[in-house]
């Protein structure tokens, strides 16, 4: 998929910043006994960094901080371009991303703790989820979900925003194999990037998954819909597609959550073979 980089809002120690991660970047990969990337093309693509970091900050909590995870970030453009070789038949920029991205959720990752109560709240919902599925045979909508469970819209869409959080690593981590618990299912992060895959299986499995995932997007509620492609294909931030939709950017964040619970419900079903 191609990514853009947009230009860094202008806010407190950006520039600052920029200054020392030029020169940590340029420390950092200064000694390397093959220079294929220039210290000009790793500083080029510090803005990256931050674009990144702006379209995942809605996941920021304490402790980390907004510099925490351009200091990720950093590190992953200078192993970038440590590990980057020509015959990878990607152009430096994608193959940086990629790994910039990787960084930072690795970063998110490590950070997302969910209490013991939101966890079972978590795994809950998800059964409720599944009964109403095996039932119904259609994924509930949120407002039937809340009244099964008995509970408010908001108290419903603070645990979707927690299971999103719980699940980062399988929600938007690309290539995040190895980290996923069994009950996770696929990840949707192999529909969010287009990496190449290493094996005949590999690349049948994803264009499966993919097909998977375009039909379980075909069936989410409209406005979800498209926040999803907006989000994933046009890579616009949650502020960005608060003002498309000329509402606040917590609502994006609720409708964002919800619509990943659903696909993650859509993916199970394809992973236990319904």
């Amino acid at each position: 998929m191609a990514t853009k980089t947009e230009n860094v809002p202008e806010c407190p120690l950006v520039e600052e910043s920029q200054k020392r991660l030029r020169t940590a970047a340029r420390r950092a990969y200064a000694g390397q006994k093959q220079q294929l990337i220039d210290n000009d093309q790793i500083a080029k693509l510090l803005p990256l960094v931050h674009n990144v970091v702006q379209r995942v900050v809605t996941y920021l909590k304490p402790p980390l901080s907004y510099e925490d995870l351009v200091s990720a970030g950093t590190l992953g453009l200078v192993k970038a371009a440590r590990d980057y070789d020509p015959s990878f038949q990607a152009e430096f920029k994608t193959y940086a991303y990629i790994r910039i991205r990787g960084a930072i959720l690795d970063e998110l990752r490590n950070w997302s703790f969910v209490p013991a109560n939101v966890d079972k709240q978590i795994r809950e919902t998800l059964q409720a989820s599944l009964e109403i599925i095996d039932r119904t045979g259609f994924t509930p909508t949120d407002i039937e979900l809340a009244e099964k469970l008995d509970i408010t819209m908001d108290q419903l869409y603070d645990i979707f925003e927690s299971a999103r959080a719980k699940h980062f690593v399988s929600i938007d981590h690309q290539g995040g194999k190895g980290h996923n618990s069994p009950e996770d299912g696929p990840p949707l992060g192999e529909f969010l990037a287009a990496e190449n895959t290493s094996t005949p299986h590999d690349h049948v499995e994803k264009n499966e998954l993919i097909g998977q995932l375009t039909e379980a997007v075909s069936h989410l509620d409209p406005r979800q819909r498209q926040i999803i492609i907006l989000y994933y294909q046009q890579q616009l931030t949650m502020k960005q597609i608060a003002e498309v939709f000329d509402i606040t950017e917590p609502r994006v964040s609720q409708l964002h959550a919800s619509a990943l619970f659903r696909l993650s419900l859509k993916l199970r079903q394809w992973k236990d073979g319904k």
